[in-house]
């Protein structure tokens, strides 16, 4: 059910297509809240876009750690986004978790986002952290023995997110200026979920 470090480890192209149709999931005091990630970016060594690019600092520290770690950073001083890290230790790759589709804890969610729209509650990295509870105190943290993890798409028995099985949309990134013509954002083409079109 929890994926294992291996999965991590491999091309972070291969992880971020692999992530699609996978489940998010946060164990807290206040509740369990999950969902299927349904749209997510890939993130490179060299690649201009990455806090990696200029090497390591305290703030990108984790992105050249080992794989299967959650890289969480602030944006515009409210927000956070949340990334798995890939590939080998030191390469400083990783994938940002762009949309989930909402799955166990919706209730919990729609409190936490002052809103009852499902489809809106978590389409964006920071509505996703925030419908989540996922704050800077989990940067760093395992994926696979932390608070926080990533469950493959078959752990709830039955349910299954829109347009699995359908066509994964490969495109550029999104709100990037630099190397913002790389198609390294991946969806799925059926879900209702996904941030932008």
């Amino acid at each position: 059910m929890i994926l294992p470090p291996a999965f991590y480890e491999r091309d972070t192209v291969t992880v971020a297509k692999d992530l699609l149709g996978c489940l998010l999931v946060h164990r807290e005091e206040t509740g369990t809240t999950m969902g299927w990630i349904v749209e997510d970016e890939a993130y490179l060594r060299g690649d201009p876009a990455a806090h990696s690019f200029r090497g390591e600092t305290k703030r990108n520290s984790v992105m050249f750690g080992p794989a299967g770690h959650a890289y969480i950073y602030r944006i515009y001083g409210l927000h956070t986004c949340v990334n798995v890290v890939t590939g080998p230790e030191g390469a400083g790759e990783a994938v940002l978790i762009r949309a989930l589709e909402p799955a166990i804890g919706i209730d919990l969610m729609q409190e936490r986002r002052v809103m009852n729209d499902p489809v809106s509650l978590a389409s964006g990295p920071g509505k996703l952290t925030q419908s989540l509870g996922i704050t800077m105190d989990l940067n760093g943290t395992s994926l696979y023995d932390g608070p926080l993890q990533v469950w493959s798409p078959d752990s709830l028995p039955g349910r299954r997110p829109e347009g699995l099985d359908g066509e994964i949309v490969r495109t550029t990134r999104i709100g990037i200026t630099k190397a913002a013509d790389l198609p390294l954002r991946f969806y799925l083409k059926a879900n209702r979920y996904v941030s932008r079109r």
